[in-house]
């Protein structure tokens, strides 16, 4: 049974960093592709970012520059580094793995 733990969201200022974790079993560790979504209250599930099983990269336009995702596949986890934060970063971030889903972190960017 695969499942997926994040950690690393709360509160931080505009113009801030956090660093988001996703820890994943029941996976092999011989490679493994991740995806980073968000969602804000009212608005639709964003996919945010996506690491390929070789390590290829993708972002969505609006935090292109900002963010990096990244994974360690001995340990099964997959990062996304948030940097230069903005308030309209706020929102619940959810990785997911085929059609895994994690239970999600709250990001809050706010003065």
């Amino acid at each position: 049974q695969v499942q997926l733990v994040e950690s690393g969201g709360g509160l931080v200022q505009p113009g801030g960093s956090l660093r988001l974790s996703c820890v994943a079993s029941g996976i092999s560790s011989s490679g493994f592709y991740m995806r980073w979504y968000r969602q804000a209250p009212g608005k639709e599930r964003e996919l945010v970012a996506i690491i390929s099983n070789s390590g290829t990269v993708n972002y969505a336009d609006s935090v292109k520059g900002r963010f990096t995702i990244s994974k360690d596949n001995d340990k099964t986890t997959a990062y996304l580094q948030m940097n230069d934060l903005k308030p309209e970063d706020t929102a619940v971030y959810t990785c997911s793995l085929f059609t895994y889903w994690g239970q999600g972190t709250q990001v809050t960017v706010s003065s």
